[in-house]
């Protein structure tokens, strides 16, 4: 009878046999053969596991999990005009989805109308075109606000949109206080990962409070900001550094929040998450389980928030896009199925399945209505959502838990020496952290030590071709006519007053929200107002590109 793990390795395990030479997570962590009592011996149940809705959170947020309730099924729609997106989201709700979100395409997201020469080839065709609150009351028609969670992925033009949001339900005669949902608003991850942006890093931030500042007086049911790793991921981090960064932001927002002099317990309860759901399914379920454990341990000890509500990590999970291929389509509905089941026993509260097309164009009807059938299949015929934390005190998923978290809290020691995320960022050091590890993944592949099934392994000679969406030209010059059209029929005296209202506001640091919502409800655009940032707080340059 062997007494130890080593003892077990040296006389039974047949190493010669192994059919790699190093078995690794795609995190390229070493992974061990067999988990044992041993590799957990520093574990305390009570300290580092303890029961779900209890401090420090490590199974799960709410006392019965998806027994109570299922998570919120939230598929990213957008594309083409208002009305193309809001079919979409009828035919979504209609076949059981039970949130929104809103996928913006490029000029919205950069802050240029549809009729600016920038915007020219792009309009609606990654996302949905929204230039004025006419384009938002479209999107949302038929929609009862006050009774769906909306969420939108938008960010340096996030207040804008949101005050249009805002604005239609008033419009409505829905007290704003009865809205529900979350803006992603995160620019710092725009400057570690997904380089979209206007103003520099510190306005940026700036910006940012004033919306967390607004909602919790205002909208104190709204999620003013998504911290999100999941972009940081799609640039080719490790779990561990997904988790470090987005942590990391969210200390970074947190503190200039408290800056303001806001009370740190009247905001934080409306914090949420963003995380990606990669192919490693252990890796990702730790990832999950460490993230609300140093959450709960940031908010507590650093600090002080007493609310234990102020302490709860909630968050959205989608599966990677970056994972999915060109190649053999069809095998993206087997890897999204397997991230999503990962999302669910790591504990998510929210979940956007891909679509198998998304390497090809936006996402068809029949695709996107799979991919929700994945999350409805996972729900109600698996048995998974009968339990809660059904891999708390497995040895492996216990002892990636922990590793992953040593790791993301080196990060942050790392990035604290440095001055802080803003600084970190200024220096380029999330970025270069990121862009090494996605090198090596990618050599990897290269080498074939990675597989990628039908890319460098499985490969087939031809394959026949899906049907995809296309967004027809017709689109684009349907938009642009329409904005030129609600420009033209403005009073100009009232758009130039309202646009100096948010012009003084930004120069002289006071709240932006209220005078942008007075300016879209005066049908000022969202090119217009980002012309304002673009005036008094200047453009944003990367370093690393001057």
């Amino acid at each position: 009878m062997v007494k130890s793990k080593r003892e077990w390795l040296e006389q039974y395990y047949p190493k010669d046999k192994d059919r790699l030479p190093r078995f690794t997570t795609i995190s390229d962590r070493v992974v061990d053969p067999l988990y044992t009592p041993e590799d957990v011996e520093d574990v305390s149940y009570d300290r580092d596991l303890g029961y779900p809705c209890q401090y420090p959170f490590t199974r799960g947020v709410y006392p019965s999990m998806y027994r109570g309730k299922l998570w919120t099924m939230r598929q990213f729609a957008g594309y083409g005009t208002a009305e193309d997106t809001n079919e979409r989201f009828h035919f979504l709700l209609e076949q059981g989805q039970t949130g929104l979100s809103t996928a913006f395409d490029m000029p919205t997201l950069m802050g240029y109308d549809a009729d600016h020469p920038r915007a020219r080839g792009e309009v609606g065709r990654e996302g949905v075109a929204v230039s004025s609150i006419a384009d938002m009351e479209a999107l949302f028609a038929g929609i009862p606000l006050d009774q769906v969670t909306t969420s939108m992925t938008v960010n340096c033009t996030a207040s804008i949109l949101l005050a249009m949001y805002f604005a239609v339900a008033e419009r409505r005669g829905i007290p704003l206080s009865k809205l529900g949902g979350t803006i992603q608003n995160d620019m710092l991850k725009e400057f570690i990962a997904q380089k979209e942006w206007i103003c520099p890093p510190e306005p940026s931030v700036r910006i940012i409070v004033d919306m967390i500042e607004f909602c919790s007086h205002a909208a104190p049911r709204w999620h003013p900001i998504s911290i999100s790793g999941y972009h940081i991921r799609e640039a080719g981090s490790t779990a561990a550094q997904e988790l470090a960064f987005t942590l990391a932001d969210g200390i970074g927002y947190v503190q200039a929040a408290v800056d303001r002099g806001l009370d740190v317990d009247s905001f934080a309860p409306r914090l949420s998450f963003f995380f990606n759901v990669h192919n490693d399914f252990f890796e990702e379920i730790a990832k999950f389980r460490a993230a609300r454990r140093m959450w709960a341990k940031i908010m507590r000890e650093r600090f002080g928030a007493k609310k234990p509500q102020s302490w709860l990590l909630r968050t959205h999970a989608q599966t990677a896009g970056c994972s999915l291929t060109a190649q053999q389509p069809l095998n993206n509905v087997v890897r999204v199925a397997i991230q999503a089941l990962a999302a669910v026993l790591g504990g998510t509260q929210s979940l956007h399945t891909n679509s198998m097309d998304e390497t090809l164009a936006l996402p068809s009807e029949q695709a996107v209505l799979v991919a929700l059938r994945t999350q409805q299949i996972i729900a109600e015929e698996t048995g998974v959502a009968n339990f809660i934390d059904p891999l708390g005190g497995s040895y492996a998923v216990e002892a990636l838990t922990n590793q992953i978290e040593a790791e993301a809290w080196d990060y942050i020691r790392r990035i604290d020496e440095l001055g802080g995320i803003v600084r970190a960022i200024e220096l380029g050091f999330p970025q270069k952290e990121i862009s090494e590890a996605a090198y090596r993944y990618q050599q990897q592949l290269e080498k074939g030590e990675k597989v990628m099934v039908g890319v460098n392994k499985y490969q087939v000679q031809e394959e026949p071709p899906i049907e995809i969406l296309r967004v027809p030209p017709e689109v684009e010059r349907k938009q642009v006519e329409r904005v030129r059209q609600r420009k033209a029929a403005r009073n100009p005296a009232v758009v130039a007053a309202a646009l100096e209202k948010v012009r003084r506001a930004a120069r002289e640091g006071t709240n932006l929200m209220p005078p942008i919502m007075e300016a879209v409800k005066q049908e000022v655009t969202v090119g217009e107002i980002s012309d304002v940032f673009r005036e008094v707080f200047g453009v944003y340059r990367d370093p690393a590109y001057i």
